[in-house]
């Protein structure tokens, strides 16, 4: 089934790869929400917070599924911690992506980051990746597997019938706390499946 994805990820830094999951071609382009070209992402930037904050709403608008991608520092964007919340206020089901290991223009590799839903927390405490599903891109065959994952994630987002707060807080005020994964780019690929049911 295609769904309504919206893709997050730090555009100054991960756009080239953030682009080659894109390009994919696992989810239709009338499908994708979140990318935009540098001129466009440049206009709205000179237009301040409140600019931002409409086109990101708008971009999320009919979306049921928000993929994070995690580059090496996706966890310190205030406005990547801004999508995730307004995702889950809204019920959508959040995949977090491992990116760093996509080769960007000049055929490189990054450092793995933190995965920004570690940073994020429900009213009972736990981080919401305890409840949210974790892949790599590379690792685990992202390119044949996305739309699988996006079906996955909504249905068990579906399951969900509790409330939908989180505590408050932003990127910044947490940007130092360590992965809370076990995964580590040289071992084992780890997905963090849900326990239960998803809560927010």
């Amino acid at each position: 089934m295609t769904r309504k994805i919206f893709f997050s990820f730090h555009y100054e830094r991960d756009a080239w790869r953030a682009g080659q999951v894109r390009n994919s071609d696992m989810i239709p382009n009338e499908d994708e929400y979140g990318f935009i070209d540098a001129a466009a992402w440049e206009e709205i930037k000179r237009q301040g917070d409140a600019a931002i904050e409409r086109w990101i709403l708008d971009q999320l608008n009919g979306t049921s599924v928000t993929v994070v991608l995690i580059g090496a520092e996706t966890a310190q964007r205030p406005w990547v911690d801004f999508e995730i919340r307004e995702s889950w206020k809204r019920g959508n089901a959040i995949i977090s992506l491992y990116i760093h290991n996509v080769k960007d223009s000049e055929g490189k590799t990054d450092m793995q980051g933190v995965n920004p839903l570690d940073n994020v927390y429900l009213e009972n405490g736990q981080p919401l990746s305890s409840v949210c599903s974790t892949y790599d891109w590379v690792l685990n065959d992202g390119r044949n597997n996305l739309g699988s994952w996006a079906d996955q994630a909504a249905q068990l987002r579906a399951q969900y019938k509790g409330e939908t707060a989180l505590k408050p807080g932003t990127a910044s005020s947490s940007v130092n706390t360590p992965p809370r994964s076990s995964y580590t780019p040289t071992g084992p690929t780890v997905i963090n499946n849900p326990s239960g049911p998803w809560a927010y």
